[in-house]
């Protein structure tokens, strides 16, 4: 039972600190871009994860969501959980990936805020350079580590114990027969008591 239980603890520790550093990556820097031309003069934009991969923020906390989900969850849900997260963290990845293959692109929001061109050829045009940090790459690895604990999770939920009792539905029993809440109640405003029968 313990080693059952430091399973799921396990699993949701690994699932807040995932969700945390995805949050971490949307409001680190991304890219760096240069920019030349007579809107723009000679400046130089940072570009942040919010801007490069707007999607995160929602993914992170869609990601918290789902830690407090299989806290109380069975274990057919446990396993649909498991595939949510699988699929959080392919979105994850897929996000940084595609900002890596074209950072121009996912810069754009920035850039047209910047100097008010728009459109995807004048803003590449625009663009004399660009440089990247390690935060794309880095939220590519924390993409296929949400999606390696969405498979732990789907593995070894059926073994972890279940919800405490707080979270198990009410059960009620049917009154007596002959039972009267009403006759109790006003027997007992009497003065008498009821359950002295």
């Amino acid at each position: 039972m313990k080693g059952a239980r430091g399973l799921k603890n396990l699993s949701l520790l690994a699932a807040i600190l995932l969700s945390g550093l995805t949050l971490l990556a949307w409001t680190s820097q991304w890219f760096t871009l240069k920019l030349g031309g007579s809107e723009a003069g000679h400046s130089v934009l940072t570009v942040t994860g919010g801007a490069a991969a707007p999607g995160l923020v929602a993914l992170a906390l869609a990601g918290l969501a789902l830690v407090a989900a299989l806290a109380i969850a069975g274990p057919v849900f446990r396993a649909v959980l498991g595939v949510l997260q699988v699929l959080i963290g392919f979105t994850v990845a897929l996000s940084s990936i595609i900002a890596l293959e074209d950072p121009v692109a996912a810069s754009a929001s920035v850039v047209t805020a910047a100097t008010g061109v728009s459109g995807t050829a004048s803003v590449a045009a625009m663009v004399v350079s660009h440089s990247q940090t390690a935060w794309p790459w880095l939220t590519t690895v924390i993409g296929l580590l949400t999606i390696g604990l969405g498979v732990f999770v789907l593995v070894t939920s059926r073994r972890w114990p279940g919800s405490s009792r707080r979270y198990q539905p009410v059960g009620f029993e049917a009154a007596e027969p002959g039972a009267n809440a009403v006759s109790d109640w006003d027997t007992l405003s009497g003065g008498s008591d009821p359950t002295s029968r």
